[in-house]
């Protein structure tokens, strides 16, 4: 009620979120969660010129997600749209952008949050901020999460926006090819970009060479395999160009990859599961076919075969 009394007064505004801030520790506080998130991102909308508001909001509904992923389910067009609001206004700020969209890749889980940040039009957004700050992990795991979240949706996204998502995510990888978590997050990006042939024909090489750069850098990584397989996979699926630079590459060839990957995650059905899907993908093509087996991937195969018969 103090809130909503006093919508215009910036300092009123700002005293009322430190003192959330304080209550919501509080279990008592869960059942007004979702009214809390309503009142801070109004709060922020309304003193949008407010960078030390729009700070303590955003950390302030960090904290509230963090607790209570309920909370993210709820969130309407309003929400996101104040959201996009503070991106649009402090595009230079890197330490808020960075708090910004930590929020935008949280809520972008939920299904519903994820197709009001598509109505509000983030895409052009989260492509700017990665290009401006692609030296940023925080931003560019956060940027890359919520692209992932876009492109894989079934509710079909501009085509063209997704196009230009590909040359960003590349940059990504290149620049933090040995920070785990960023590459888990762009790979699974450059993953359903690939899935919805956000790809163009120029980008095939150059992007299985990349990949197999970021599986080699971190093959210790399950999550980041599987998701790197998983993109090898599908850019197969579609180009007889990437299984030739697959198999051919200047650094070595990818089945060599994949079978170290295979030897350190033998036990990881997900990494395995990936990992056959991929090399389903080499055999479609004969020259392919014939390194798969001068390799003895054939032997592998029936090694998983025995190990997971029931897959």
């Amino acid at each position: 009620d103090f809130m909503q009394a006093f919508w215009d007064i910036e300092e009123v505004q700002s005293k009322a979120i430190q003192h959330l801030a304080s209550f919501i520790r509080d279990k008592s506080a869960l059942p007004y969660l979702q009214t809390f998130t309503e009142l801070i991102t109004f709060a922020m909308k309304t003193h949008v010129d407010s960078l030390k508001l729009q700070v303590d909001g955003c950390s302030l509904l960090l904290e509230m997600l963090s607790q209570e992923q309920d909370v993210v389910m709820a969130l309407d067009e309003n929400v996101t749209s104040s959201l996009l609001d503070t991106v649009r206004k402090y595009s230079e700020n890197e330490e808020l952008l960075s708090l910004v969209c930590t929020l935008l890749m949280m809520i972008s889980a939920s299904e519903v949050a994820a197709e009001n940040l598509r109505k509000v039009g983030v895409i052009p957004d989260l492509l700017s901020i990665l290009r401006n700050f692609l030296h940023n992990e925080k931003i560019c795991l956060s940027c890359c999460g919520v692209l992932w979240s876009l492109a894989v949706s079934e509710n079909n996204v501009d085509q063209a926006l997704l196009k230009s998502a590909v040359p960003v995510t590349s940059a990504v990888l290149q620049e933090h090819l040995q920070n785990g978590r960023v590459m888990e997050s762009a790979c699974s990006a450059l993953w359903a970009l690939s899935l919805q042939g956000c790809l163009t024909e120029n980008e095939y090489e150059p992007t299985t060479a990349l990949l197999l750069d970021v599986l080699r850098m971190n093959l210790e990584r399950p999550v980041l395999v599987k998701n790197a397989c998983l993109a090898l996979a599908s850019l197969l699926r579609l180009s007889e160009i990437s299984a030739l630079r697959f198999i051919t590459d200047s650094k070595g060839s990818g089945i060599n990859v994949i079978k170290d990957a295979y030897h350190l995650h033998f036990d990881d059905l997900e990494v395995v599961e990936s990992i056959c899907m991929l090399t389903n993908e080499m055999a479609q093509y004969d020259e392919v076919v014939l390194d798969l087996l001068s390799q003895k991937m054939e032997e592998l195969l029936s090694e998983i075969k025995s190990r997971f018969p029931s897959r």
